[in-house]
């Protein structure tokens, strides 16, 4: 029996179509199974190179469908590491309280420099790795966060300013008229042992002068400090600030015929001395050179408290005597001599201080240092430029805010600082409400707009919340008068000022 071309081609589009509608089928009670009913699925037909008669569709489809409705999918969602919201050890989030002490602080620090005539820099936080590597053996050579970028250069996240700023003088080429007054308030980051008021990222007050050889410049630099301890309300009872000159050392290494070059790591090593007894630095001593005599001699003068004490080591013409004398008589000139105390014992941990250096200190002796500088002629020279005087002092955020705290001699954060909460009592009145708060922001206040309907019990719990001071209240009656309703929230009163006042009424309530 012969069949047709025709019908056999008719049979196998049958064919087609009955085992795409089983597939079809079994999809459904799948996903019915799965409550998915309202999922729509496209199929395609069989076909090959575009024959067959099969309707072909443009949708794109989903190969993991069946994996993404199952079980198993399920539980890899659920077995999912949920994000942790700790930041990176060591480091801080601010929130906007924290942001609102952080700005009242750095103002503080500002008006202080403003006030001494200096002008403000800034440099980079990434900065080449070969600013920091010095090979005295400092701890922020140690502490870096370096790492190797994708050009191939070695970098780090800077640990101070002081190195960026010899950068950028030294980048000018002697361009910059001297003497150099500039400050600034950087980020830096250090990856050390965290202990209270110390962290791996920090900000610090900077303050330098470039371009002057003499004691006035530290006598300028250690009253700046004092003008901020006195403006946040500390006293000398708080914080001392001791002072000394690395020339002491100097003139009693050049009397145990320690060579020069060995100073600078000998000043390194001392000060870790505060830290850790003479044993555990043996090692260093013997890798420069140095006998375990040496270091006990020095430790011998360092021990002086008083410039007469010195004098009686070094000598009535001793240039580091001279030096610390005329500082401490310039002190006096400031009136700020409650706050000095000489100490012998201060050296600093930095590689390239050369004179004096001075470190602010807690008086009850519960916190790390509050703040560090001292002078630094031979930067420059270090990086292969010329030699040029400068004194600096590095002061960080953390230690002062925790004795800030511990004095409770902190304002308050609390306050957004918004001046007037402006809310409408209905949709239509909202545009009208949003015209009132831009005249007050005009008039120099600082507003928060009610952006959704909300009941008047909830905008007056927000304000309260956010501590501003008045609630400026958009009603229809009062809308029609041209008036608004406002309530002063620290008084309570509540009253009614024309539209076309407000100007007036804004100018009337500034603090």
């Amino acid at each position: 029996m012969k069949i047709s071309t025709v019908y056999v081609a008719m049979l196998a589009s049958q064919l087609q179509r009955v085992a795409a509608f089983s597939v079809k089928s079994t999809t459904n009670t799948i996903l019915q199974q799965r409550g998915l009913h309202g999922v729509r699925v496209m199929h395609l037909a069989a076909a090959s190179d575009g024959a067959g008669g099969g309707r072909t569709s443009g949708a794109v489809v989903d190969k993991d469908l069946m994996s993404k409705t199952s079980d198993k999918g399920k539980k890899k969602k659920e077995n999912q590491e949920k994000l942790n919201t700790n930041p990176p050890k060591g480091t801080r989030d601010f929130y906007p309280e924290d942001m609102r002490l952080q700005t009242w602080l750095f103002t503080q620090w500002r008006e202080v420099a403003k006030t001494y005539g200096f002008s403000e820099y800034d440099a980079p936080v990434l900065e080449s790795e070969s600013l920091y590597t010095r090979k005295a053996g400092e701890e922020v050579t140690e502490q870096l966060y370096n790492f190797v970028d994708k050009g191939d250069r070695s970098v780090a996240l800077r640990p101070e300013m002081t190195p960026s700023l010899a950068r950028m003088v030294m980048a000018k080429k002697g361009g910059l008229n001297l003497p150099l007054k500039w400050f600034s308030i950087p980020q830096c980051w250090r990856y050390e042992r965290m202990t209270r008021g110390r962290r791996r990222e920090h900000y610090q007050w900077n303050m330098d002068i470039w371009g002057v050889e003499g004691v006035e410049t530290e006598a300028e630099l250690l009253s700046a400090m004092v003008y901020f301890f006195e403006k946040v309300g500390l006293t000398s009872e708080d914080v001392g600030i001791k002072v000394n000159s690395r020339m002491v050392i100097g003139e009693v290494l050049s009397e145990l015929g320690i060579p020069e070059e060995k100073f600078a790591a000998t000043c390194v090593l001392v000060d870790k001395l505060e830290k850790v007894p003479i044993d555990a630095i043996q090692g260093d001593l013997e890798e420069l050179g140095l006998d375990r005599s040496v270091v006990e001699k020095l430790l011998s003068v360092l021990t002086n408290n008083s410039i007469e004490a010195i004098t009686e080591v070094l000598g009535e013409d001793s240039a580091a005597v001279k030096q610390l004398s005329q500082l401490l008589s310039l002190c006096e000139a400031y009136g700020i001599e409650d706050w000095i105390i000489f100490d012998a014992s201060v050296v600093r941990g930095l590689a390239y201080y050369t004179g004096i250096v001075f470190e602010a200190f807690d008086r009850r002796g519960e916190l790390r240092a509050i703040a560090g500088g001292g002078r630094y002629d031979k930067l420059l020279e270090t990086f292969g430029g010329e030699a040029t005087p400068a004194v600096g002092f590095g002061f960080g955020d953390a230690v002062i805010v925790e004795l800030l705290k511990e004095r409770d001699a902190l304002p308050s954060f609390e306050s957004s600082g918004i001046d007037s909460v402006v809310f409408a009592m209905n949709g239509d009145l909202y545009d009208s409400a949003v015209a009132i708060a831009t005249k007050l922001r005009k008039a120099g206040q600082s507003v928060d707009v009610v952006l959704e309907q909300k009941k008047t019990k909830w905008v007056f719990k927000h304000s309260d919340r956010i501590k501003s001071r008045f609630v400026v209240i958009v009603a229809p009656d009062e809308t029609a008068n041209g008036e608004v309703s406002i309530k002063n929230l620290g008084t309570g009163e509540q009253s009614s000022v024309k539209i076309e006042e407000l100007d007036s009424w804004a100018e009337s309530q500034k603090l």
